[in-house]
């Protein structure tokens, strides 16, 4: 954790640096793995390169931040798989999140890790299933890419006629 007080502690956001982990995942991959279990994104790499901020509000409960700490605890341990060699380095579960309902259901899976560690990571999860409506974006091709779905400029011109 960055920026901890001389006592340890954070604020009411906290930023984990990610980088050490770099050579295994991308910040992009935790991320998108925290969908599978039923939490929006952190802000990435903001406003530190490789990391994420965590935000809980004050409203959080108790019990949603021990959630929440079990699913990074579980990250952390499929990270470890990475790390120890036991499943492809390319081809993982957190490289393949976030998981959809349509790529679980489909009649062919192809990956080399279950369907059900890649939609239901822990048991808290099959209670309230959270089914992302898309899978993995490429990210970089779509900010180098822009697609505008506006009418032409042409168009708003004719309207002011």
């Amino acid at each position: 954790m960055l920026y901890k007080g001389q006592h340890g502690r954070v604020a009411h956001e906290c930023i984990l640096d990610l980088r050490p982990l770099k050579a295994f995942v991308e910040v992009d991959d935790i991320a998108k793995r925290l969908i599978d279990y039923g939490f929006h994104a952190p802000t990435m790499s903001f406003p530190v390169p490789g990391t994420l901020m965590i935000e809980p509000t004050e409203s959080e409960s108790l019990a949603e931040l021990d959630r929440f700490c079990e699913a990074m605890i579980t990250i952390r341990e499929e990270i470890r798989a990475i790390e120890r060699g036991e499943v492809d380095h390319d081809n993982n579960v957190l490289k393949g999140a976030p998981h959809t309902a349509a790529m679980i259901t489909a009649a062919e899976w192809n990956r080399p890790y279950s369907r059900e560690q890649a939609a239901f990571p822990t048991a808290w999860v099959k209670q309230g299933k959270f089914w992302p409506p898309v899978g993995r974006v490429d990210n970089v091709y779509g900010d180098r890419n822009l697609v505008c779905a506006c009418p032409p400029i042409e168009a708003y011109m004719e309207a002011v006629s």
